[in-house]
């Protein structure tokens, strides 16, 4: 039987898991020219975009925009499907007071 229990907030590496979907993004040349294109960010920009506040949201919301875009991350990087969606939810929260 399958274990269907959903990640817990506190168990997702938000910051992590979205610098991995960056990775993931850049590895795939038709999503990272999507991605640039949506954001009109260049790609020699990217390092600097990333230290902006809600960068790391927007690579997600990326994602999540598209079902095949976040489930192949999913399966080629081993992460459950709703910690994309965790992970964002905590990084648009910023961090715990």
């Amino acid at each position: 039987m399958l274990d269907r229990r959903l990640a817990k907030p506190a168990s997702v590496d938000a910051e992590q898991l979205a610098i991995d979907a960056l990775g993931y993004i850049a590895s795939e040349p038709n999503l990272m020219g999507r991605f640039l294109d949506l954001t009109g960010i260049e790609a020699d920009g990217i390092r600097q975009a990333a230290d902006q506040p809600g960068f790391f949201v927007g690579v997600l919301d990326f994602l999540l925009a598209n079902e095949n875009d976040v489930v192949a991350f999913s399966h080629a990087t081993g992460t459950p499907l709703e910690a994309v969606q965790i992970a964002r939810d905590k990084l648009d929260r910023g961090p715990a007071s």
